[in-house]
């Protein structure tokens, strides 16, 4: 029998584009690219670095809802819109993953929409 969960983050796009905010499978945790988009507010924060908290917030929302936590993460993938964000958003990173230290990527590219800045993917294993 399978142990696979999805995880949603109360989000319509999420139906409408056919995915979760993450997976659940076994001890593994997938969680998709995620903004710093405020679900409780419903608008995207304008600054680079409130957004990437806001990241880290729904990211580590999703983790708890499968029973892990930021400390659990072993892989991420960081896309950022502009190659000069990097060194503002790197500290912030070390606030987050001071622990876990995860592997990691950084990647240029542009977001689906204009206004947003930083996109987040990792995954994360609970640990026994």
């Amino acid at each position: 029998m399978s142990t696979r969960r999805l995880i949603s983050s109360g989000s319509s796009f999420e139906a409408i584009a056919g995915y979760s905010r993450a997976v659940v499978d076994g001890d593994d945790i997938f969680v998709s690219g995620t903004t710093g988009y405020d679900y409780g507010a419903m608008e995207l924060p304008e600054g680079l670095i409130e957004q990437t908290h806001g990241c880290f917030r729904n990211i580590a929302s999703a983790l708890g809802e499968a029973g892990a936590s930021l400390d659990d993460v072993v892989r991420v993938r960081y896309i950022v819109t502009r190659a000069e964000y990097a060194d503002e958003v790197f500290p912030i990173f070390g606030q987050y993953f001071g622990t876990a230290r995860p592997a990691a990527t950084l990647i240029v590219a542009g977001l689906l929409q204009p206004e947003m800045k930083i996109e987040i993917e990792v995954t994360a294993r609970r640990r026994r």
